[in-house]
C-alpha cells in the first residue's frame, strides 16, 4: 500500500475548524522583514466555554514555539529567505484555528555579542539588603556578611569558578552582586556616552552554571538583567525560590513585586546546574520574559510587563546575581562558572 504524505499546511487546512480566530498584529503577511522576526498574536474561540488553552508558531512546516494562554509575544531569529508561517491556537475542547502568513527575511539573524566568563571578571559590586523593604546597604551592614573569591579550581566546571558567600545573623538578609557592562559604571569601558548603542539593544541571554553543596539553605537565588535609559528601567528579574517554595518568579517593575510563574525550580545540590534565561525589550518597549531553561528543561514564559521609572540621567546595561538568606541566616556558598551574557 502506498503511503501518502501531507505537509503541515495540508493538515491544517483539513483539520482546523474556522469558527475560532487568531489575530496576528505582527508580522504582517506578504512583507519583507529583518531578523529577529517579532510575533504578536491573540486568539478567541466561539464554541469552547473554557477558552483558548495555548498558541503556537509554525515556520516552514515545523512547530518552533508554543505558549500557554490566548496570547503570544516573542521574537524568532530567522536567516534570510522566504517563509510560510502559521500562528495557531488550541482550545480546551479539542478545537483549533490558525492564521497563515507569508513573508521574506531580507537580512539574517544578527550575531549576538557575548561577554564570556563574567563570573571571573572584577567588575562586581556588592550590596547588603535588609527585610522587609530590602533597601540597599553599601556597607558595613551589621548582621550581614558576604565575600567573593575567584580562581576556584574545585568545585569548578571550567577549572576557574568563583565562590559567592552569604552569612550573618539577620534573618532573611540578602546580598546583591551587580556588574555594569555598558553605559554608566561600565566595568568593560563601554561608556556609550552619546547614547547610540543602548537603544539598539533588545535581546539578552543570561547563561551560567551554578553549584551549591546544600542549595536548600538558600531562600532564593536571583539572576537579573537590567537596562536603563530615557527615564525608564527594564529589570528582568528572575528568581528561583528554593527554601521559599521551589518556584520560579519574575519581577513586575511597575508594582515592584515578584510574580510566581507556576514553574517549579528544583536545582540539584552537589552538582553543576545549567541555567539559561532569555529576555527581551519588545517593539512596544515592554519587558518580555521569553524562557527559562534549567538543566536542559526549557519553560516558555511569554510574559510581558511595562518598564518602571528611573532618573533620566541614568543610562546603562548590566547583570545581577543575588543570594537570599533563610530564616536562620544560615551560612552558604554558591559557585558560578561559565557565566556568559549575550546581547543584540
Amino acid at each position: 500500500m502506498k503511503r501518502r504524505c501531507f505537509s503541515i499546511w495540508a493538515l491544517l487546512i483539513f483539520a482546523l475548524p474556522s469558527f475560532a480566530g487568531v489575530t496576528v498584529t505582527s508580522p504582517a503577511s506578504r512583507t519583507t522583514l529583518g531578523s529577529p522576526v517579532e510575533y504578536v498574536a491573540t486568539a478567541t474561540t466561539a464554541t469552547c466555554s473554557k477558552g483558548v488553552a495555548s498558541m503556537g508558531i509554525w515556520v516552514n512546516n515545523k512547530l518552533v514555539y508554543t505558549s500557554l494562554g490566548n496570547s503570544l509575544s516573542t521574537s524568532l531569529p530567522l536567516s534570510a529567505g522566504s517563509y510560510n508561517s502559521v500562528v495557531q491556537e488550541w482550545d480546551y475542547c479539542g478545537g483549533a484555528s490558525f492564521t497563515p502568513l507569508q513573508f521574506t527575511v531580507s537580512t539574517g539573524a544578527p550575531v549576538g555579542i557575548t561577554i564570556s566568563n563574567l563570573h571571573a571578571k572584577g567588575g562586581w559590586v556588592a550590596y547588603g539588603e535588609y527585610p522587609p523593604v530590602y533597601a540597599i546597604c553599601s556597607g558595613p551592614c551589621p548582621g550581614i556578611t558576604w565575600s567573593k573569591t575567584a580562581d576556584i579550581q574545585s568545585p569548578s566546571k571550567s577549572g576557574d569558578s568563583t565562590q559567592f558567600f552569604l552569612g550573618g545573623t539577620h534573618p532573611y538578609a540578602d546580598v546583591l552582586w551587580t556588574d555594569g557592562l555598558i553605559g554608566q559604571k561600565s566595568s568593560l569601558g563601554i561608556s556609550d556616552s552619546n547614547h547610540t548603542l543602548l537603544p539598539k539593544l533588545h535581546h539578552f541571554t543570561y547563561d551560567t552554571y551554578f553549584y551549591g553543596a546544600n542549595l536548600e539553605l538558600s531562600q532564593v537565588l536571583e539572576f537579573d538583567v537590567n537596562q536603563y535609559m530615557n527615564g525608564k528601567g527594564w529589570v528582568w528579574g528572575t528568581q528561583c525560590r528554593i527554601a521559599g517554595g521551589h518556584m520560579w518568579d519574575v519581577w513586575d517593575n511597575v508594582n515592584s513585586h515578584w510574580v510566581s510563574t507556576g514553574i517549579p525550580c528544583h536545582p540539584t545540590s552537589g552538582a553543576w546546574n545549567h541555567l539559561v534565561v532569555h529576555v527581551s525589550r519588545n517593539a512596544g518597549n515592554n519587558l518580555l520574559y521569553e524562557s527559562i531553561a534549567l538543566n536542559g528543561v526549557t519553560h516558555t514564559l511569554n510574559r510581558v510587563y511595562p518598564p518602571g521609572a528611573v532618573g533620566k540621567t541614568w543610562w546603562g546595561l548590566g547583570v545581577n546575581f543575588q543570594m537570599d538568606g533563610n530564616s536562620q541566616q544560615t551560612d552558604y556558598s554558591v559557585f558560578l562558572d561559565s557565566l556568559n551574557f549575550t546581547y543584540w
